[in-house]
């Protein structure tokens, strides 16, 4: 799969009035040993440090959050909270976002997104967040979009690509492992290699070498006890040596703890300001001969570049005065809010006549509908924390479904969310009752649930995944006065559903729906949308059945990561455990059919480098058609598995998908390619990829538990034999190709005991050669070694 091509705004203000271009190679040449110290920390909180001095003129530019809207403070900036934030459009947070499945429908959102950054002399939007949904738990889950590192990376890529394509940058963050919350200033992520390279680190690369970011933002924690901020080998060996990252480093706000350390990793450029402190540190290590200025330059000339190449857009969108389209951003927030809702469960209900029904959803009309909860009238739809957004508008369901269908459609509380006002001095028995007595008359009803912003913020993690009580209570009341029950959620992250599901045979998973989510939502309910969400994080019978359950959050300083590569739905489907919702998942008012899935091998891997594991392409076709009498459409996702390897592998990894709109009986062929890297796993010996030669079962789908066809190949891959050395073991030697059939005639012939022949396996060559069991002695285990090793 791919994603198109960054491509930057043209420059608009090289010269002329008014112009502030300036050539990097020359300042940075002219620039004292104090001014590029200078140019490595930020001015205040926002804006990075300018040098204005005769002969030489560097404008600071700014930065601001968030991923999914400008948040843009025009005085006393708080970090945290919207202070005076200037109005933008709030856009659905990426918990939506991710459930779209939809790399086109995001990067319309990032040039969206690219020119409200523009329009306010803003150079830098600080985001997307890609970091993988490791626990449910995460307090910040909202802001990220999936469990998924080929989703993750392939909407990342999208949003990058659309916002730098309105000649402003962005920054990819937060790099790496930050996947959770508490303790996460200082808290050491504990993960093997090969799970950082398979899990946490490939949305990140892809993003770099298909997009490359302008910036890309560390995260506060330490990998392996080392922060991310002075981490040598993940700024600098993995990110700039491996993926070829041009750009700019910077930390996240108050990430960094050893300014000296951080420049020489590669950390470039830190945020907020130091007050100087951290220059100051700078320029003694070099006087002191513990840091190369060279050093130093590399890092101010990032900086210079990124102030260089911000220019031209902000310059030609000052001079011509120009804004964004108010109404049109809206709009787009509301189909992105729309395209992010999942249809969870859509099952038969009672008609009102005691006849057997048809599933609830959509709505023909709005005759006898009745709408319960204060999250319908006051909205949840967006994260706590530093994203927060300041909307231009702002929808609600209750109001959008009135004006959709002009009816005057009755509405109840329930309860109070987070100190909204749902009447005056009312208490909560009150609130119950008059629910309850509004659904009873009512022909459906539908219950807004949710998580208020107090469950789950930036800054802290969730204490456990259920919806506040009260809420379940008035569904309980809900249900039992009336069967027709449709819950309408709004949340940033997965909640319980396994105890009260059974009593609304409809459940729609909203997320948060943006500034435009309360109209998009009943876009769903009414029918005008037909819904094509899919989960983008799998939804658990219980907290404990999450993988990182007893190694979350962690202890004393250290989060471990024990459950390796299974995350998300690798664990539910390795050990093929029950769930609420499987990753993938989602329904439609229309049904798909999946036929003639195949896979075919095109070319084969041709060397035993990264770059030759990219050359075998395996190409997989399946026809989906419109069985039913809506148009809608359908996400086909590709699963593979590795049933034989030589290291433990998931059961099945999702590897490329496809959304695909269809008319009422249209069918339509699906072409997706694989490549060699999506067959590969990172060796954890030899410490590259390897594609392993053998078969590979191909599965399509509409989610990892809705596999709809399945296709085996045969793949021409590498030799992947480790060299044979004394400690490897009897069992290893005889799997050698060489010396392998002398070592199991040794062993079979008499060599080794029979009582001993189960116990030999595992035994170091060398124990062997010493106990004399094997027929050889260390001068002979010597020269069978060199024969095994050529």
């Amino acid at each position: 799969m791919t994603i198109e091509e960054t491509t930057e705004a043209p420059a608009a203000a090289g010269s002329g009035a008014g112009s502030r271009a300036f050539d990097v190679e020359r300042v940075l040449a002219a620039l004292t040993l104090e001014e590029k110290a200078s140019l490595l920390s930020g001015l205040d909180f926002w804006t990075t440090q300018p040098v204005d001095r005769d002969g030489v003129a560097v404008p600071g530019v700014m930065v601001t959050d968030g991923p999914h809207g400008l948040r843009k403070q025009a005085e006393t900036p708080d970090h945290l909270g919207l202070g005076t934030s200037v109005p933008a459009t709030c856009f659905p947070p990426a918990a939506t976002l991710g459930s779209t499945w939809d790399p086109a429908l995001l990067r319309r959102v990032g040039e969206a997104l690219g020119r409200e950054t523009r329009v306010n002399d803003v150079a830098v939007l600080l985001g997307p967040g890609i970091n993988i949904k490791r626990s449910p738990l995460n307090g910040r889950n909202f802001e990220y979009l999936s469990e998924d590192p080929v989703i993750s990376g392939e909407l990342g890529t999208a949003l990058v690509a659309g916002i730098q394509s309105q000649g402003v940058g962005t920054s990819l963050k937060h790099f790496a492992a930050n996947n959770q919350e508490a303790d996460r200033m200082r808290v050491s992520a504990d993960v093997d290699e090969r799970t950082l390279r398979e899990i946490y680190l490939p949305g990140f690369e892809r993003v770099v070498k298909r997009a490359q970011p302008w910036t890309v933002m560390c995260s506060y924690n330490k990998i392996n006890d080392v922060y991310a901020s002075q981490n040598h080998w993940l700024l600098t060996e993995v990110l700039r040596d491996e993926w070829g990252f041009e750009g700019l480093v910077v930390s996240d706000w108050g990430a960094v703890r050893d300014r000296v350390a951080a420049v020489a990793a590669g950390l470039d450029l830190e945020m907020p300001a130091s007050g100087g402190r951290t220059d100051a540190e700078v320029v003694a290590a070099v006087r002191a001969g513990t840091l190369d200025e060279a050093v130093v330059d590399v890092a101010a000339r990032r900086v210079l570049r990124l102030v260089a190449r911000s220019l031209p857009a902000l310059d030609a969108a000052a001079a011509s005065g120009e804004g964004f389209d108010v109404d049109a951003h809206h709009a787009l927030a509301r189909e992105a809010a729309a395209a992010g809702t999942v249809l969870l469960k859509n099952d038969a209900a009672p008609a009102a006549d005691g006849s057997a029904g048809a599933p609830l959803l959509p709505l023909d009309s709005a005759d006898g509908v009745a709408v319960v909860g204060e999250l319908a009238r006051t909205p949840r739809y967006q994260g706590a924390g530093s994203s927060q957004v300041n909307p231009t508008r702002l929808d609600d369901a209750l109001s959008a479904l009135r004006a959709a269908t002009g009816a005057e459609v009755p509405f109840a509380a329930g309860y109070t969310v987070d100190g909204a006002d749902a009447g005056s001095g009312t208490d909560a028995a009150a609130l119950l009752a008059e629910a309850a007595e509004v659904a009873r008359a009512a022909g459906t009803v539908l219950v807004f649930l949710g998580l208020p912003a107090s469950y789950e913020s930036e800054g802290f993690d969730r204490a456990h995944m259920d919806l506040p009580a009260e809420q379940v209570a008035l569904l309980e009341a809900v249900a039992a006065v009336n069967p027709r029950v449709v819950v309408v959620l709004a949340n940033g992250s997965a909640v319980s559903v396994a105890a009260w599901r059974h009593l609304a045979p409809a459940v729609v998973e909203g997320w948060l729906g943006g500034q435009a989510g309360g109209s998009a939502v009943v876009d769903v309910l009414l029918g005008a949308v037909n819904p094509a969400g899919r989960l983008a994080e799998t939804i658990p019978l219980r907290l404990q059945d999450n993988p990182s359950y007893g190694n979350f959050p962690g202890e004393l300083g250290h989060v471990r990561y024990g459950e390796g590569l299974l995350v998300g739905y690798r664990w539910y489907d390795a050990r093929q455990a029950d769930v609420a919702f499987p990753f993938g998942h989602g329904l439609s008012y229309t049904t798909f059919a999946y036929d003639g899935v195949a896979a075919e091998v095109l070319r084969t891997a041709s060397g035993a480098d990264d770059a030759a594991a990219d050359d075998a392409v395996v190409r997989v076709t399946v026809t989906v058609t419109n069985t039913g009498e809506r148009s809608g459409a359908d996400v086909v996702q590709v699963y593979v598995g590795d049933p034989e390897s030589q290291v433990q592998r998931p059961e099945r990894e999702l590897k490329a998908f496809a959304k695909v709109d269809l008319e009422p009986g249209e069918s339509r062929e699906v072409t997706l390619d694989l490549v060699g890297r999506d067959l590969a796993y990172w060796h954890p010996v030899l410490r590259r990829w390897v594609v392993e030669g053998g078969e590979f079962v191909i599965s399509v789908g509409a989610s990892s538990r809705d596999l709809r066809g399945a296709a085996t190949v045969v793949v021409e891959g590498e030799d992947v034999r480790l060299p044979l050395e004394p400690l490897s073991t009897v069992a290893e030697a005889m799997a050698h190709p060489v010396v392998g059939p002398r070592i199991q005639a040794l062993v079979h012939g008499g060599a080794v005991a029979e009582d001993m022949l189960g116990m030999i396996g595992d035994m170091p060559l060398t124990v062997v050669a010493d106990f004399g069991m094997g027929g050889f002695d260390r001068d002979g285990l010597t020269a069978l070694l060199a024969e095994a090793n050529g």
